[in-house]
Parts: structure tokens; C-alpha cells; sequence
């Protein structure tokens, strides 16, 4: 029967380099991670070694072979999206924390979750961990549920055997940009559902109230006042182009979407947006919320200054902003502290510059950005409510005036037609 040398970490996060018999590499895979091994790398070697069971563990893969692993292939599963990455995530923290291994949670989450799409991505892990995979080798195979940010932070998590705390970070981070996004969206509810009654009352006056009044109007004859002649100038011209109107309007909106997929559109409006008022700081906070909150959880979990500046960058949206960091991240990489570099983004106020300035001086720069980014957290919560009242008090007055008008242009029809008869 073959023999695999292989190389793991038990609970305790000891390495452990030893040799296993197993009729094939995917069953000796399997073995090991129900022992509650973190399998690290598995070869079938020839050499004339003895299986663990039998005697001591036989030497390690060369360093050449310590990776001697097929390169997961990318997946794109349909219905495999972002939106599974927190959910997976708290299912395996659960199972983890109570003392399984990585391998046999995600082995028992592929037989026993109920939801058809996060048992779909548990058996595509699954079957990636029982060819001898990582975990974090396994994800890579999902760019469309992990990204590589992500996929990092739990390479780091296993090997240095800290992988329950990183999970939990990545929740908490997570589950924070969740909350931020939900509160965005009821936030523009509202003000979505004022418009949307607004064009319905308005677009049923004009389309079926109007033509019965301006029936009634030519019967009685009469001279009409200027209101009302503007009233129904406007339904006369929706009723014969207002097809046309709606085309070239659903055109321009496509032309436009195209063109903002494109690079050069894409930067042309970022940089629009940030001009635009309360959209602009409100885009700028959400950057530094996001740069802040992402760089946080990258620096506390072992990463590297300059490779967490560089993922924390690709994060990201818009062009204008990114744009500026990533000259900033250059900075630091010549040895620029990195308030002074990102105090030339004109991103940050003075005080969360000086907030980083201590946090650095002081080596506490991780609990820093952590009190920053609940600080723009609020903040954006604030923006975010002046937004919504300015948004919906501006779609009701637009509203109210324009039925004001049509009420006024109807009554002062009907009073002027009244006053040309003779009793």
C-alpha cells in the first residue's frame, strides 16, 4: 500500500511531520483530518519508510515539496456569489470554536446544511480539502464568494495556528460593511417610495384625468387661462411622444451605464461624484470607513505593513480616491510614516491624522484605526439621515407643487368658463 509523507498542525498548533499508509492521496487526506489534523502538505513518497501507526514519524517533505499540490481551479458556480462569505464564515467559526478541525467542519456543514447554495460551496470545499488542499487554497477556487483578501487572512489564520481569531475578525469586519449597507438601503427606501407614488399621481393626472377635463373644456368652450393651457400642452405632448421620450431616455441611461464600465467613464464619474454635494463626503467617509476598518483587520492579523496597505487599496471603489492611496501607499513603501503620506490624499482631517500619528508613535496603530472607524461610522450614520430628510422633503415639495398646479390650473379653468356664461 502507497505511503504519504506528509507535514500537519494539531489542536494544540504543534507541527507535526510524519508518514501515513493509505490506499490513495484523497483517502490519506481523509484520515488525517478526521485525526483533527490541519493537513499543511501530503506526497506519496517511495522512500522505505514506516506508516505512523507502525513507529516513529518519518522526515519531512523536502521544501521543494512542501506544496506538492494540484492549483485549485476557479470556480463560477452560478449562484455562488459574495453574499454566501458571511454565512459560511459563522458556520465554520461555530464548528471550529467547539473543536473540530477546519477539514471535518466543513466536511459535516457539506452533509448537513439545508440551504442548497452554502451546501454547495461546502461540498466544492470539501472535495478540494480531501485532495490534500488548505482551507485557504481550497476557498481560492470561489473568487466569486472569497476574495483574495480574505483567502490571505486565512492562510496567515493556519499557519500560525490562529485560525478561530482570524474568523472571528473576519465576521466582525464583515458583518460591520452588512450592517452599513442594510442601513443604506432602508435609508433610501423612503425617499425611493415618495418618488415612485410621486410619478404614479402625477402620471395618472396627466394620462387619464387630464384628457376627460380637456373634453370637458372644449365642450364648454371658452377662453382657457395660462395654467391650464400649460397643463395641457404638457398631457397633449406625453400623449404623442411620450414613448419616444421614455426610448431616449432608457437609451441615454444604457449609453451612460456602458460608459462608466469602461475605464476612462468609470474615472470621469467617480470624479463627478465627489464634487456633488453631500454625495461627495459622504463617498469620502465610506472610503475611510472602509480604508480604516480593512487595513485594521489586515495589520491584526500578522499581515505585513505594505502588503495590507496594498490589499487594503484594491478594496477600493472609487477611482479618484484609490488613485490617491495608492500614491500614498508608495509613500510608505519609501519610508514616509503613513499619516504624513495620507495626509497629502486630503482625505482625512487633521485630528484623525493626529489620532494615527499617536497610534503610530506609540506602536498602537491597529486600536487607532480601530477608534477612527467607529467614528466615521457614526458619522456616516449622521450624513446618512440628513441625506434621506433632504431627499424625501425635496420629492414631497416637487410633488405637492406640481398637484398644487394641476389643482390650480382645474380650478381657475372652471371658475373662467363659469364666467363667460350669461344668466
Amino acid at each position: 500500500m502507497p505511503h504519504f509523507s506528509y507535514t500537519a498542525r494539531n489542536r494544540a498548533g504543534q507541527t507535526l511531520p510524519a508518514v501515513i499508509e493509505a490506499p490513495s492521496r484523497k483517502e490519506a487526506a481523509r484520515l488525517l483530518t478526521a485525526r483533527g489534523l490541519q493537513l499543511l502538505s501530503l506526497t506519496e513518497t517511495t522512500a522505505d519508510v514506516r506508516p505512523l501507526k507502525d513507529g516513529p514519524p518519518g522526515p519531512p517533505p523536502a521544501p521543494g515539496d512542501a506544496l506538492a499540490r494540484p492549483t485549485p481551479r476557479a470556480t463560477t458556480a452560478p449562484g455562488l456569489s459574495r453574499k454566501l462569505r458571511l454565512p459560511f464564515l459563522q458556520t465554520l467559526s461555530d464548528l471550529t470554536s467547539s473543536g473540530l478541525s477546519a477539514g471535518e467542519a466543513v466536511r459535516l456543514l457539506s452533509i448537513r446544511l439545508k440551504e442548497p447554495e452554502l451546501r454547495a460551496l461546502c461540498t466544492g470545499l470539501w472535495e478540494r480539502l480531501g485532495e490534500g488542499l488548505p482551507l485557504s487554497r481550497a476557498m481560492e477556487a470561489y473568487p466569486g464568494v472569497f476574495d483574495s483578501q480574505t483567502t490571505n487572512l486565512i492562510s496567515a489564520g493556519e499557519a500560525t495556528g490562529n485560525l478561530n481569531e482570524v474568523l472571528q475578525r473576519l465576521i466582525q469586519h464583515f458583518a460591520e460593511q452588512k450592517e452599513m449597507r442594510q442601513k443604506i438601503l432602508a435609508a433610501l427606501a423612503y425617499p425611493a417610495f415618495i418618488c415612485a407614488m410621486a410619478v404614479v399621481v402625477i402620471l395618472f393626472f396627466i394620462f387619464f384625468l387630464l384628457p376627460q377635463l380637456q373634453k370637458l373644456l372644449s365642450a364648454l368652450g371658452g377662453k382657457l387661462p395660462v395654467a391650464t393651457k400649460l397643463l395641457v400642452g404638457l398631457s397633449d405632448f406625453l400623449m404623442h411622444y411620450g414613448l419616444l421620450v421614455a426610448i431616449a431616455v432608457a437609451f441615454g441611461a444604457v449609453s451612460f451605464w456602458r460608459w462608466r464600465r469602461t475605464e476612462a467613464g468609470r474615472e470621469t464619474t467617480d470624479r463627478w461624484l465627489l464634487r456633488l454635494p453631500f454625495t461627495g463626503a459622504f463617498i469620502t467617509g465610506s472610503t475611510i470607513l472602509n480604508f480604516s476598518q480593512t487595513l485594521a483587520v489586515l495589520l491584526e492579523n500578522g499581515v505585513t505593513t505594505a502588503e495590507a496597505l496594498r490589499m487594503t487599496e484594491r478594496t477600493l471603489t472609487n477611482r479618484t480616491l484609490q488613485r490617491a492611496f495608492t500614491a500614498a501607499t508608495a509613500r510608505v513603501l519609501e519610508g514616509e510614516s503613513l499619516s504624513s503620506s495620507l495626509n497629502q490624499t486630503g482625505c482625512f482631517p487633521d485630528l484623525v491624522l493626529d489620532r494615527l500619528t499617536v497610534g503610530e508613535n506609540t506602536g498602537n496603530l491597529v486600536p487607532s484605526l480601530r477608534d477612527i472607524g467607529r467614528t466615521y461610522q457614526k458619522e456616516l450614520s449622521r450624513q446618512l439621515q440628513i441625506i434621506t430628510n433632504v431627499v424625501s422633503s425635496a420629492v414631497l415639495m416637487f410633488a405637492f407643487g406640481f398637484v398644487a398646479f394641476i389643482a390650480y390650473a382645474i380650478v381657475s379653468a372652471v371658475f373662467s368658463l363659469s364666467a363667460s356664461f350669461k344668466f
